[in-house]
């Protein structure tokens, strides 16, 4: 019974000892944040007039606390690896889950758009024009640059040109594969981007996001995928312990940009990424409210909303903050299950 669960118990485990190694080293981050004063800046009033009244408060509380997830999932990954190939402890050699068919690609990624979110929020931090780090087109080139790099792994290392598309086949679009496997990147990215505005918000979505995409990776027979969203769901969950209004501190680009273009990787990996606009829907709802928003001030000259995206404009009508993130957490999370749902009906049918 032991041998043919295995593979799910292993999940479990590694998932519990995320949480575990996170929850313990959360007191040293949270230490070098504040001794080092690497608080968030509002951005500019005059820019967002909205936006920065209503988040003057949480001015100077620190960032970066992404690193709590990838720094956690690096150190995890490579240290099973390491001891199981040095002992000869069978168990150690199970529970290792790095592999290069299903895990190396999505770590590399992670790690490259972490490093870069990092160093935008150093920027963030230290500039002096009036906070807010990279511009929103200066992001695009960098998801772009990234998934770019994605799209030449999976079109020439792994030969893939395949897309499925759910309850009706899959099709081989050939080199189109690359610039939509590029738009699904950067589409998640930024969406997880602009979702990391209020305390848990970004980290609850994400969560729900990659235990949806994990059981579907477990489901296909890709346990070390599978794994590899358990440990950063396990991460997460230690990460909201602390962000949870009021938060200790912010997930910072260094953690919603990389787990973003992950969450899009891992959705490529599966070739389930058309259920992305379904499990992810609340990030649909963000982005799409900030085009509504940007199409409609160039054309019309007029907002439709007091401020985009869409939790700062229900902040701004008087919504409480806790409020607008449990209920995100609570539509994220049935609409997952249905992604899950309509993954599993595919898959049958």
């Amino acid at each position: 019974m032991f041998e043919t669960n295995f593979e799910t118990i292993k999940i479990f485990i590694l998932t519990t000892i995320s949480f575990i190694i996170t929850i313990i080293w959360t007191p040293l981050l949270t230490h070098f944040l504040y001794k080092y004063k690497l608080g968030k800046r509002i951005r500019n009033e005059k820019e967002t007039p909205v936006y920065s009244s209503l988040h003057q408060k949480k001015s100077g509380t620190p960032t970066m606390g992404g690193l709590l997830i990838w720094v956690t999932l690096l150190f995890l990954i490579y240290a099973i690896y390491f001891i199981s190939q040095i002992t000869d402890i069978e168990f150690l050699d199970k529970l290792n889950f790095l592999s290069r068919a299903e895990t190396l690609l999505p770590l590399g990624v992670l790690v490259a758009a972490a490093v870069v979110g990092f160093v935008d929020d150093i920027y963030d931090v230290k500039s002096t024009n009036g906070g807010g780090g990279l511009k929103v087109w200066q992001r695009l080139i960098i998801y772009t640059l990234i998934a770019l790099v994605g799209a030449m792994w999976f079109y020439f290392k792994l030969d893939w040109t395949t897309i499925h598309v759910p309850f009706i086949g899959n099709f081989d679009i050939g080199l189109w594969y690359v610039p939509i496997f590029i738009f699904i990147i950067v589409a998640t990215a930024f969406s997880t981007n602009e979702a990391d505005g209020l305390d848990g918000l970004a980290g609850g979505i994400l969560l729900v996001g990659f235990v949806a995409y994990g059981s579907i990776a477990l489901v296909q027979g890709r346990p070390d995928l599978a794994a590899f969203c358990g440990v950063i769901a396990g991460s997460l969950f230690a990460f909201l312990w602390f962000n949870i209004p009021p938060a200790r501190f912010f997930m910072g680009d260094t953690g919603a940009m990389s787990l973003g273009i992950t969450l899009g990787i891992v959705a490529m990996l599966t070739n389930y990424s058309l259920l992305l606009p379904i499990i992810l829907f609340p990030l649909v709802i963000e982005s799409g409210s900030v085009i509504i928003q940007v199409c409609s001030k160039k054309i019309r000259k007029r907002k439709v909303f007091l401020s985009a995206p869409l939790h700062h404009h229900l902040e701004a009508i008087g919504w409480p903050e806790a409020k607008i993130v449990m209920r995100f957490w609570i539509v994220a999370a049935v609409m997952a299950v249905i992604g899950v749902i309509l993954f599993l009906m595919d898959k049958g049918s």
